[in-house]
C-alpha cells in the first residue's frame, strides 16, 4: 500500500507545474495614420492574444481616430488582402478577447472633444498607469 501512495504522489508531482507562469503581457502602441500599419498592429495583437497574451492597445495621435465612433474612412475602409479594416479588427479584439483599448491622455483634449466621441468601451489612458504597464517586466511593448 505504501508504494501505491508514493507512486501516486510522484505522478501528481510530475503532472503539476511547480508554479503556473502568468500569461505574457502585450502593450501595442499605435501612432501611425497609415491604415495598413494600423491594421497590421491589430492583426499581430490578435495573434498574440490567440497565443495566450494578455493585451492592451494604446492609440495616440492619428491612430486615435481608430477609437472614434464616427471615425474617418481610413479606419473603416477595407484593406487588402482580407478586406479587413483597422477599426473592425479593433472592435473584434475588444468583443472577442476583452482587450483593453485606450487613447492617449492628450488625444481628446487635442481634438477638442470628450469621451462621448469614442467607441463604447474605449477610455482615455492615465499616464501613470500606462507607465507602470510599460516598465512591468512581463510586458512586451510593440509600437507602430
Amino acid at each position: 500500500m505504501n508504494s501505491i501512495i508514493k507512486t501516486g504522489l510522484i505522478a501528481a508531482a510530475i503532472a503539476m507545474p511547480a508554479h503556473a507562469e502568468p500569461n505574457p503581457k502585450l502593450l501595442t502602441i499605435v501612432t501611425s495614420a497609415d491604415p495598413q500599419i494600423q491594421l497590421m498592429a491589430m492583426v499581430l495583437t490578435a495573434n498574440a492574444v490567440a497565443k495566450g497574451a494578455e493585451a492592451r492597445v494604446l492609440l495616440c495621435g492619428p491612430a486615435g481616430d481608430m477609437a472614434l465612433e464616427d471615425g474617418p474612412e481610413s479606419v473603416w475602409a477595407p484593406q487588402p488582402p482580407m478586406k479587413a479594416s483597422s477599426q473592425g479588427m479593433l472592435l473584434n479584439l475588444m468583443a472577442r478577447s476583452a482587450v483593453k483599448v485606450q487613447v492617449c491622455a492628450i488625444y481628446l483634449p487635442g481634438k477638442g472633444s470628450d469621451a462621448s466621441v469614442l467607441l463604447q468601451g474605449v477610455t482615455a489612458a492615465a499616464p501613470d498607469a500606462m507607465a507602470a504597464e510599460i516598465v512591468d517586466s512581463r510586458t512586451t511593448v510593440l509600437t507602430f
